[in-house]
């Protein structure tokens, strides 16, 4: 907790406060206390691959700078409110930044006798209605479950990937949380 100029301890929902009202004191005292934490939390969950778009000094910046921006519609829910908030803007930057790298074009030439990968119109009007289903059960599983099973299907994650996106410690955790949200999202299938 930071002093202010009587002595006294300042939480940090004080700090926003006085933040909010123009206090730089207060804002300085916000990012001295958040930053180096974040920093700290933040340290090694972005893949080495992807950080041709920026470090995680970058990410931890970029997300602070947003927030401070956004500071009137914040809304500080006890005392660690603004550490969640910005470990999530952190963690949302690290996802887009893993979805840019993805996007990379191919840099395969090619001929034109390649086979039609289209699907026909009967697979289509199945793979529509599954995919409802499918859409709707993820809809009610937990955001970690949600976020493994797109990252890896839908976004074509590695397990290594996964790993880090999810904050897990080993590739055999990622593995295993997948298995047991893919079982989640069987189970909200099958109720339908």
């Amino acid at each position: 907790m930071s002093k202010d100029s009587s002595g006294g301890l300042r939480t940090s929902t004080d700090l926003i406060e006085r933040a909010r009202q123009g206090h730089r004191s207060a804002l300085s005292a916000l990012l001295q206390r958040h930053v180096p934490i974040l920093r700290r939390w933040a340290h090694g969950r972005l893949p080495h691959w992807a950080r041709a778009f920026g470090d995680t000094a970058d990410l931890v910046q970029d997300a602070v700078l947003k927030t401070i921006r956004r500071f009137d519609r914040f809304e500080a829910r006890g005392e660690r409110a603004l550490q969640g908030y910005l470990r999530t803007a952190v963690q949302n930057r690290i996802v887009d930044l893993v979805r840019r790298s993805n996007v990379r074009p191919a840099t395969e030439e090619i001929s034109g006798e390649e086979p039609d990968q289209a699907p026909t119109p009967l697979a289509l009007a199945i793979s529509a209605e599954e995919y409802a289903r499918y859409r709707a059960a993820l809809s009610r599983l937990k955001q970690d479950d949600q976020m493994l099973i797109v990252g890896r299907f839908e976004l074509g994650y590695s397990y290594e990937q996964l790993r880090l996106v999810a904050g897990k410690s080993t590739v055999d955790a990622a593995r295993v949380a997948l298995q047991r949200a893919l079982a989640r999202l069987v189970e909200e299938m099958a109720r339908e």
